[in-house]
């Protein structure tokens, strides 16, 4: 799912048959929720949306919004840019599971699915769910792991469907505070990688001799987390989405800096920007509650300066734009259980488990580059690990169109994506071409 949320644990500030019911109250026309195997072989997945709507997505990463039409029926939206594509469908009754894709028919997979209850860290309840393909052999399976977001992952994580229509299993989990599950929201890594762990704990017992490979897919937040708790229990492969392996801090730091070369500002200019970091970063640490005459006397020096109004940053902008008294009441809230500087880096070095590193290269809220070069030296050391990076793709590994404002509005996840992550997690390996991706294997 497409969220207009920042990039990571900073990021914070700014369903199908017989798998429904727990939620099916909370949904726009539940019983549509599905992967849709079509006539002509391809596969589309529809997916809760906003209020009133739903999304569909193939595995070649094209998207769409739909809203429904006065006689049933339903019209599309290009990705989220809101300009209408073409593209028309229907749904047959709920107990049909059928549908008609821009005129191809289609009827829903059915999945095994268990709805569960387990405990995670401190015995907190956590909403989960096991959807294997239908069969008796064992399958790989892998355990979605979180980003920053709040949102319900038991509704609106379509790879819950996507990867079992290809022989793979999933366990997703809502993560702590959110949705179904039990606890209070946190961005604390440890506790979250102790969930996941337990999560592992929940696939082993229900999926019984079912469970052949056992791994993480981990998006953005989920970076830090995931390779944590491949230390805590053993697992066999990790795929890490537009994550980074640098501190929450640096990434800020990183994000102004990138943003600062990419309108054309020389040395001179990413100084001055750098020293708004240092302001911002003083406030984050100290929980919102100390640096602000300090910010005040940067924007009050730089303000007027053409190059000001192009600072980002990951936070930054947040904090440039919102009053004192707020950041003081909302901040600690924001980034509860944020190490701002956790170094992801000793993990990294402990871990012998394979892992894939998928990147977006225009990605401003988690810049990659540093993060490239780190996983880049651990390959030279000799840990499996395996990059790639998806040119014009910006954060969620979503390709978009730039409005005259300067706003990215998304239009589709890049092509090939999808098919590098199942292929990775059935086989272990990339073969052949990814859509345009660049990928590096382990030395």
């Amino acid at each position: 799912m497409k969220i207009k949320i920042l990039a990571t644990s900073l990021a914070a500030i700014s369903a199908f048959l017989g798998g429904y019911a727990a939620y099916a109250d909370t949904l726009t026309e539940p019983c549509r929720v599905g992967l849709y195997h079509l006539s002509d072989g391809r596969d589309v997945d529809i997916d809760p949306a906003d209020a009133g709507h739903l999304r569909w997505r193939l595995k070649n990463g094209t998207s769409g919004k739909l809203t429904r039409e006065a006689d049933g029926s339903w019209s599309s939206t290009l990705g989220w840019a809101g300009r209408p594509d073409g593209i028309h469908v229907s749904f047959g009754s709920c107990s049909q599971g059928r549908i008609t894709f821009n005129g191809v028919s289609g009827k829903r997979d059915i999945f095994d699915i268990q709805n569960v209850t387990f405990a995670g860290a401190g015995d907190v309840p956590l909403a989960g769910r096991l959807v294997l393909p239908k069969g008796r052999g064992p399958v790989p399976i892998v355990v979605l792991v979180h980003g920053a977001e709040r949102m319900s992952a038991l509704q609106y994580y379509s790879l819950q469907r996507l990867f079992p229509s290809d022989g793979i299993g999933v366990f997703v989990y809502d993560k702590r505070g959110t949705g179904a599950s039990g606890g209070e929201y946190t961005q604390d890594y440890t506790l979250l990688a102790r969930d996941a762990v337990a999560a592992v704990a929940e696939v082993r017992t229900l999926a019984g001799s079912r469970v052949g490979r056992v791994g993480f897919q981990a998006g953005s937040q989920g970076g830090w987390v995931a390779p944590l708790a491949a230390t805590l229990t053993p697992v066999d492969f990790i795929v890490v989405s537009f994550g980074l392996a640098v501190s929450p801090l640096a990434e800020d730091r990183e994000a102004i800096a990138l943003n600062m070369t990419n309108h054309g500002y020389g040395p001179d200019v990413m100084q001055k920007a750098m020293e708004v970091a240092d302001a911002t970063a003083a406030i984050l640490t100290s929980k919102f509650q100390a640096g602000y005459k300090a910010l005040a006397a940067v924007q009050a020096k730089y303000r007027a300066e053409p190059w000001f109004k192009n600072v980002r940053g990951d936070v930054t902008w947040f904090i440039l734009k919102t009053p004192e008294a707020k950041l003081r009441k909302i901040g600690p809230e924001l980034l509860r259980g944020v190490n701002l500087d956790y170094d992801p880096l000793p993990v990294l070095h402990k871990l012998e488990t394979p892992q894939l590193w998928v990147f977006g290269a225009e990605d401003r809220d988690a810049p990659y580059a540093e993060t490239l070069r780190r996983l880049d030296r651990l390959v030279q050391g000799g840990k499996p690990i395996v990059t790639a990076v998806f040119p014009k793709a910006e954060h969620g590994i979503y390709e978009y169109e730039t409005t005259a404002d300067g706003e990215r509005l998304s239009t589709r996840n890049s092509d090939g994506y999808y098919a590098m992550m199942r292929d990775y997690i059935l086989t272990g390996h990339l073969s052949g071409r990814y859509g345009k991706s660049v990928v590096a294997p382990p030395r």
